[in-house]
């Protein structure tokens, strides 16, 4: 029996990872510099009220800081992040050298990401920058003594960051079908993951098969507000003034009491609908990791199904994560963020379409998914894309009616049946040609039982045509885009639930889970700061930190690797 190893153990035994990953192997390439994208003008002010610096990486010569030093305080080191300064001036909404004298964004950003990584409240971040025990860390950071940031000064960095994400009129346009688009904004926060991404591919980190050949997953997560939930039925419209007569209220609509919109009270904004959290939406959630074969389960149909899941107030984030099989860890690529009730297809979809703009030189090979994106908007454009799809079945009722199969010609699991009820066999993927071929093997012949049997036709089959000496292989099929009837809900390029299916999707959804992980040790899971635009813009920096953490994480795998070599 094959015994398992530990990622970090396989990590530890790849030489070229120890080697090239590694203080040694890097210390010519260090301190690693934050890249600046080429389009983005220099930073317009001239004078900052702190002073971010690269203090250098000469502490890590000592063995012992390794062990000491977190994965924050190591990327402190490893990271020169001057680079980052006009990329978040830009991200800030900064036009002109004119006006107040702000901090430097980049001390800024250290900040928050020091807050971040710490689970703390900004009025614990704020009270630690000027305790001497974390005197280092405020150096680092390049504020002066007695001269720190404001709690307000924290809300306004985030409140701009999440309103200058996107910019007007530059948008991706995604396909719904023949006859309708929409335009999804292109979120410009992004380009702080590509910045991560990028410092850890000149690092070496990735391995040459996951940029080469990506597998890319996409998973939401939930995020309550920081707001409490007042009305589960709160919509844009309750946000507006009344004009005339009385607001319509969504939840009457729904035969709840709701609230009288024709008040005084509600003229302006309804008296029930969260003022600090304008963006946030309700949802009723009901994912569950629980078995389906759960024991304590009743078998009594008399008692009352209870409804799983529970009520979740709040938003979104939906990153696309890229998984590295070899390497075995994964980075998020790009992501998005939506009130909680906005759902995953469209924004998923646009996400796949901006990977040629912010990652070029990736490409994408598979893209994995449940049953949530196992729509045909997704798949459409994945097969477009020329990757192939690895998502969960998006199963419909009529899938079980076995009588259908050899009809439509495929079984619920996309497997392709012949007419008269038997199953084709999978003959593997051609890439070239970008479609899975399948092949009857006229196992009619040879004694086979039928998957189901077709009323009126004897067996076996003499009335079909494939059963020629000649055609060894009997029937074949090219299954591509879709299958013969124009139906797409059901194809896959890899067979489903085969091991090479299972494979992927364990690989991926590793991935996910992983960063679900580490967002709620980072506490997380309910948002620290009102409005839409801070949370949006707590998640893209936790995503690249989560990225800049992980970078620092690997490096001191291998470099300790070295010493115990």
């Amino acid at each position: 029996m094959a015994v398992k190893v530990s990622a970090v153990e396989a990590r530890a035994q790849d030489s070229l990872f120890v080697g090239h990953c590694s203080l040694s192997g890097l210390e010519g390439q260090l301190p690693l510099l934050w890249p600046t994208p080429p389009d983005v003008p220099p930073c317009p002010k001239k004078s900052y009220r702190s002073d971010y610096q690269y203090l250098g990486f000469e502490e890590l010569q000592e063995p012992e800081a390794w062990a000491t030093l977190s994965d924050f305080d190591l990327v402190l080191r490893l990271v020169d992040f001057s680079g980052l300064r006009p990329v978040l001036a830009q991200r800030l909404g900064w036009t002109s050298a004119q006006g107040w004298r702000p901090f430097d964004p980049v001390s800024m950003f250290l900040l928050q990401g020091w807050q971040i990584v710490n689970g703390w409240t900004r009025a614990e971040t704020l009270r630690n920058l000027g305790d001497a025990r974390y005197a280092d860390y405020a150096r680092r950071f390049g504020f002066r003594k007695d001269v720190y940031p404001t709690e307000g000064g924290l809300r306004h960095f985030l409140t701009a960051l999440g309103h200058h994400s996107e910019v007007e009129g530059e948008t991706v346009t995604v396909e719904l079908d023949r006859d309708r688009v929409v335009e999804v904004a292109i979120q410009y926060l992004n380009q702080l993951l590509a910045g991560a991404v990028t410092l850890i591919r000149e690092a070496s980190l990735l391995s040459p098969e996951a940029w080469n050949r990506a597998l890319v997953c996409p998973d939401g997560m939930l995020h309550d507000a920081a707001s409490r939930l007042r009305c589960t039925s709160v919509r844009d419209s309750c946000y507006q003034p009344t004009t005339a007569g009385q607001r319509a209220c969504p939840a009457q609509a729904k035969g709840n009491r709701g609230c009288d919109c024709d008040t005084l009270a509600c003229a302006e904004v309804c008296k029930v609908a969260t003022p600090r959290d304008r963006e946030a939406r309700y949802v009723w959630y009901s994912g569950s990791n629980q078995r389906p074969d759960n024991p304590n389960r009743s078998t009594d149909p008399t008692q009352k199904k209870r409804k799983r899941g529970r009520g979740r107030y709040g938003y979104r984030s939906l990153p696309l994560l890229l998984a590295d099989p070899v390497r075995r860890f994964h980075l998020s690529l790009l992501s998005d963020f939506r009130p909680a009730n906005d759902h995953e297809a469209v924004p998923a979809t646009a996400l796949l379409l901006q990977l040629a703009l912010f990652y070029p030189d990736m490409h994408l090979d598979t893209f994995v998914g449940d049953a949530g994106f196992g729509t045909d908007l997704v798949l459409r454009t994945v097969y477009r894309l020329g990757a192939r799809r690895v998502v969960d079945l998006c199963a419909r009722k009529t899938d079980k009616n076995k009588e259908l199969w050899p009809i439509r010609g495929y079984n619920d699991k996309g497997r392709p049946i012949c007419p008269f009820g038997y199953a084709f066999t999978a003959n593997g993927y051609d890439a070239q040609r970008q479609r899975y071929k399948w092949f009857c093997g006229q196992v009619c012949l040879q004694g086979a039982e039928p998957v189901v049997c077709v009323e009126g036709a004897c067996y076996p089959p003499k009335e079909c045509p494939y059963q020629q000496p000649d055609l060894s292989h009997g029937r074949i099929l090219n299954i591509g885009e879709t299958f013969a009837d124009g139906s797409m809900r059901l194809v896959r390029d890899v067979p489903f639930r085969s091991p090479a299916w299972k494979r992927l999707y364990h690989q991926a959804r590793n991935a996910s889970e992983s960063r679900n992980a580490t967002f709620e040790r980072w506490k997380l899971k309910r948002l620290p700061v009102y409005g839409g635009l801070r949370a949006k813009a707590i998640a893209y920096l936790a995503d690249t930190w989560t990225a800049l953490t992980t970078l620092a994480r690997l490096v001191r795998e291998a470099t300790l690797a070295t010493s115990t070599a």
